[in-house]
């Protein structure tokens, strides 16, 4: 086996072992509870709430918005808080000891970012066919659609992560530089609401990032075909969706893995002894 390879394969067995271990924990098994049965519960009580003067209820139209933001904020903010933190405690800096340790790193987060929707996704999806009508389809077609949406949505959005955990100074930055991006984008995205009432020019904007197309795409995936009336110039636009998505994960790859290897390079023992220390007389005050 190649040493990328390896590294590779290194990767991928660290990261599902932090997530299995994570499972155990009673601090993660209530972070899934809460937020998936919360969710729920929210749906659960507007169930009979019509949306917009349709047919539809609420927790169909909020359940495909609601996956997209799960995901983009998951995938974002979790890899951005792993690299600057383990910036600062010299994981990153001890990853280039071994050869294509850097892949094998990015590796074993990207493993255990992912692995970390899987509660989540499978509360969610779960729980919403046994409570809901209609929230979930039953057509193979539609999710395979589903899978390649989210599949693409993930390696979009991932490398946005890697970039802002490495260019962020500091790890208490990352709310500012990642968090607070990614809820206006929410906003502008349609992940909240309908995006008909924004300026033009805000919907343009918005449709150049992963955030809309994977919410458009799952929308296409879970609601009725009806459902076309509530988005831009409506109409679904399936192939323009995949191919923006496409497009996001080859460039951002492209753009990402080099930034991470840059802020390596630039870490040194000194730098990882200063940041503790700046971490450690900011939390005694």
């Amino acid at each position: 086996m190649s040493p990328q390879l390896n590294a590779v394969r290194i990767g991928v067995r660290r990261g599902w072992h932090e997530f299995v271990i994570g499972l155990r924990s009673p601090q993660d098994q209530s972070f899934y509870l809460l937020m998936g049965v919360g969710a729920l519960a929210l749906m659960w009580f507007n169930r009979d709430e019509p949306m917009d003067g349709s047919t539809l209820t609420l927790p169909q139209v909020a359940l495909p918005s609601l996956l997209a933001g799960i995901v983009v904020f998951s995938i974002v903010i979790g890899p951005a808080y792993a690299l600057a933190l383990e910036r600062e405690d010299g994981t990153l800096l001890r990853s280039r000891i071994a050869p294509y340790g850097l892949h094998g790193y990015l590796v074993g987060v990207a493993t255990l970012t992912l692995a970390s929707l899987l509660p989540l996704l499978v509360i969610l999806l779960g729980g919403s066919a046994l409570l809901f009508d209609g929230a979930v389809p039953n057509d193979p077609g539609r999710w395979g659609l589903i899978g390649l949406a989210l599949l693409l949505g993930i390696l979009a959005n991932l490398p946005l992560g890697f970039a802002i955990g490495s260019l962020v100074p500091r790890i208490q930055q990352v709310t500012t530089w990642g968090m607070l991006p990614i809820i206006v984008l929410a906003w502008i995205s349609g992940v909240f609401g309908s995006m008909t009432g924004l300026w033009p020019w805000v919907q343009l904007l918005a449709q150049g990032f992963p955030m809309y197309w994977l919410g458009h795409l799952m929308r296409y995936g879970f609601l009725p075909e009806a459902a076309v009336v509530g988005e831009l110039y409506g109409v679904w636009r399936i192939g323009p969706g995949i191919a923006v998505l496409a497009a996001w994960t080859v460039v951002g790859s492209a753009l990402a893995t080099p930034l991470v290897r840059r802020m390596v390079r630039r870490q040194s023992g000194a730098a990882v002894t200063q940041a503790r220390d700046q971490a450690a007389n900011q939390y005694v005050r």
